[in-house]
């Protein structure tokens, strides 16, 4: 799954903004698809809300990182692993890798210029909640097999300097996502706000031929102003960009699996239900 963790930069001498930025959530993720679980405060000015794995919660989560770092007010924290089931109704009671990786990941967002506070943790190779892993080795929660059989030679070491070798050229989703959607910030934070009214007019426009003559009548200029403005708004480069960021952070949390796993209570709870249905069959002396 994917978390996201926001931080209100400066908050020890500016007022509390985080009822302003839950409203503003909602507003975004109404009747959007990839919301598992609401944004809510988690403690002082921070909030937090988990989304979906595959491509309805990775674009959720980069529209809402861009537009929260458009404001430039808040740190942006992505973490991509398994969460600890069952769900609870509130982000901050919940746990599990994709937690620990968005605190990481906010914290690093924080030593970050304005407009560009974002960071991504996801999976490392080899980690222990990736779907997947290299050809040949041993899928996540497998048994371990025997390296050498009594009465063999040593196993050959080519098989194993080949897996550390493909592990090492797997690419870094989470860096290559990190690295977009700060270069799609710094260009967003340079934007005039005569380039965000073409922007944002554009924005809320089917995509189909004639979409600039209509701004221009919007916003009482000609067409030549308004194509002047997307070029130096970069706003067709953004456009081209953002569809990589969402796949790549589609396929960084589709790596994960299972999304969900039992937490340390469910577990308790599993094994005295387990106990007593051994000792109905007669299996357990009690």
């Amino acid at each position: 799954m994917i978390v996201l963790t926001v931080d209100q930069r400066g908050s020890t001498y500016a007022a509390d903004r985080v009822p302003e930025v839950l409203a503003e959530l909602a507003r975004l993720t109404r009747f959007r698809e990839g919301v598992v679980v609401g944004f809510e405060r988690t403690v002082g000015d921070e909030v937090q809300g988990i989304l979906a794995s595959g491509r309805a919660g990775a674009e959720l989560a980069v529209d809402l990182s861009l537009h929260l770092l458009r404001d430039q007010g808040w740190s942006v924290g992505i973490g991509v692993g398994q969460v600890e089931g069952p769900l609870p109704t509130v982000s901050r009671e919940a746990r599990g890798f994709a937690f620990y990786r968005a605190r990481d990941a906010v914290e690093r967002a924080k030593t970050r210029g304005r407009g560009t506070s974002v960071a991504v943790e996801g999976p490392p190779p080899g980690a222990p909640d990736l779907r997947t892993t290299i050809s040949g080795a041993a899928a996540p929660g497998a048994p371990a097999q025997d390296t050498a059989v009594p009465g063999t030679s040593a196993p050959d070491t080519a098989a194993s300097d080949t897996a550390a070798s493909d592990t090492a050229a797997q690419p870094d989703l989470a860096a290559e996502v990190e690295a977009l959607l700060r270069l799609l910030a710094a260009i967003r934070a340079r934007r005039t706000p005569q380039g965000w009214e073409v922007a944002d007019t554009l924005a809320s426009l089917a995509d189909k031929p004639g979409r600039q003559r209509i701004v221009a009548q919007s916003l009482h200029v000609s067409e030549q102003a308004v194509s002047q403005r997307v070029r130096a708004a970069l706003w067709q480069e953004e456009e081209a960009v953002r569809p990589v960021v969402v796949r790549l952070l589609a396929e960084l949390s589709s790596s994960v699996g299972p999304d969900l796993v039992p937490g340390p209570d469910s577990v308790a709870k599993e094994e005295p239900r387990q106990e007593l249905a051994q000792r109905a069959e007669g299996n357990v002396t009690p």
